[in-house]
Order: C-alpha cells, then structure tokens, then sequence
C-alpha cells in the first residue's frame, strides 16, 4: 500500500520529469547522402515524436505534397504538414523566369513554415531536402544559417537532402550519410509509389 508521502513523491518525480523534458535542449539532425531514406527517416522521426505527444511541423520543399507519407502524416493530429504553395516541376527544366520565380516561392515558404513552428511552439521541426534548395541557391544561406544558430533551444530540428554542406553539417549534433551501394532506379524501375514516393 502506498503512503501519502509516497505519493506525493511520484507526484512531485511527475512534475519533475515533465518540466525536464520542456526545457530538454533541442538538436539538430541531418540525413544526407546518395541512398534512399532520408526522408523515410525523418517521417518515422516525425511520427515517433507525435507518438509521445510532441508537437511537429513537417514541411517539404521542391516537392508537391503527393508523396504516400504525407496522406498519413496529415491524419496524425500532432502533425502540421505544410506544403509548398505552388510546384514547378524539375529544376533543370525551368525557363530563367521560372527558376526566379521558383527562388521566391521558396523564400516565403521557408519563412512561412519556420514563423510557423515557432508561433506553435513545436517540438520538432522536418526541413525535408533544405539541402536541395540550399545548393541551387534557392533560398539564402545566411537566412538558413541563423536559422539553425537562432532556432528556440527545445525545438529539435532535421534536415534532409544530399549534398550537405559543411556549414550546415558543422553545426548538426547527428549526422547520417544514407550511402548507395545499389538501386534498382540503376537497373531502369521506375519509381514505385508507397516504396519511393
């Protein structure tokens, strides 16, 4: 049988361990490299984080919110999916208008979902292939960069996309390189829908 003390010992432990994991410091993650699973990892992320009543905003650029994994993340309650306002297909080829254009879509958005994030106050944020427009100069590196400088101290953070630069990965406290050894794209198969997109 439990005394009152007992009691109000697991009760004051409770508090504790909540108030705890409010002020735990927030990390940086980046899944990058040539392999698949850079976005499946941080999908599964996303969701573990929701599983354990943590708020998320998932957010992807240069995609256009058809992805399988976004139909099921839309139906998590703790989960923001925020989708680019407007799709320009691919990159290489965009006329020059385009690709200007494409720049300042992409700028608003980043700005939308990061205002976002921190207007409600997530726990985590899913910046699905930064790498991407950080290497085609679609959205301003010194934007991004004091982003990740300035980012809320619990907000944990993922980026994801090849390429990453080692600005961004000098300032990571995970690092995970997803690297090819063989995909059946080499080979001619399509994409498949639920498997890559």
């Amino acid at each position: 049988m439990e005394t009152r003390n007992e009691g109000n010992e697991k009760d004051e432990k409770g508090k504790r361990d909540k108030k705890d994991e409010r002020n735990e410091k927030g990390l940086i993650h980046c899944y990058t490299g040539d392999g698949k699973g850079k976005t499946t990892a941080a999908v599964g992320l996303a969701v573990r984080a929701a599983g354990s009543g943590k708020r998320v905003v998932f957010a992807q650029f240069l995609k256009d919110g058809s992805s399988s994994e976004i139909s099921v993340l839309d139906s998590i309650p703790l989960i923001h999916c925020v989708k680019q306002e407007q799709h320009f297909g691919f990159y290489r080829t965009l006329s020059v208008r385009e690709k200007q254009r494409l720049k300042e879509v992409t700028a608003r958005y980043f700005q939308e979902v990061t205002a976002l994030a921190l207007r409600e106050q997530a726990d985590l944020l899913v910046l699905d292939e930064l790498m991407a427009v950080w290497n085609l100069k679609l959205l301003s590196q010194e934007d991004v960069l004091r982003f990740l400088d300035e980012k809320p101290e619990g907000l944990e953070l993922v980026v994801t996309g090849r390429d990453a630069p080692e600005d961004i990965l000098s300032r990571c406290d995970y690092v995970t390189e997803m690297n090819k050894r063989r995909h059946p794209y080499d080979r001619g198969v399509a994409a498949r829908r639920g498997i890559e997109y």
